[in-house]
């Protein structure tokens, strides 16, 4: 199994999906860490010169069909993933995941390897209210 988390130096959750550099992929064997990996993550800065029609009347922030491309395109360097570990991030962006097989998790564990632990272990909670 992999999971992802997002970070901006391989140690820490970032606290914003969309702001994050990097995401460290990790793969579990047996309930253990056995690899991790850097890998490069799309972000806002990625994206500053696309248009910004994201916001349709009737649609809510984060799910128009721009919004939806680019959380797509974030997506598919963890395509592999099963779970992405997260300190915030948008509601569109975390449908987005779900969507694409990957379970989002919102945590306020700021530590990688202990998220990851607790997610190996089952007592990872997803903290939807941290979600904007």
């Amino acid at each position: 199994m992999k999971i992802a988390a997002i970070t901006d130096d391989g140690k820490t959750i970032s606290q914003h999906f969309g702001r994050a550099p990097y995401y460290l992929v990790v793969t579990i064997e047996n309930g253990q860490i056995v690899n991790r990996e850097m890998r490069d993550k799309l972000g806002h800065t990625h994206f500053v010169n696309d248009p910004h029609k994201e916001d349709q009347p009737g649609q809510p922030h984060g799910f128009g069909p721009a919004a939806q491309d680019r959380h797509t395109r974030m997506a598919e360097a963890i395509a592999d993933c099963q779970a992405l570990l997260c300190g915030g991030m948008g509601r569109g962006a975390y449908e987005s995941m779900r969507a694409r097989n990957v379970q989002p998790i919102v945590t306020d564990l700021v530590s990688i390897d202990e998220a990851a632990r607790a997610f190996i272990e089952g007592r990872l909670t997803d903290q939807t209210d941290r979600l904007h």
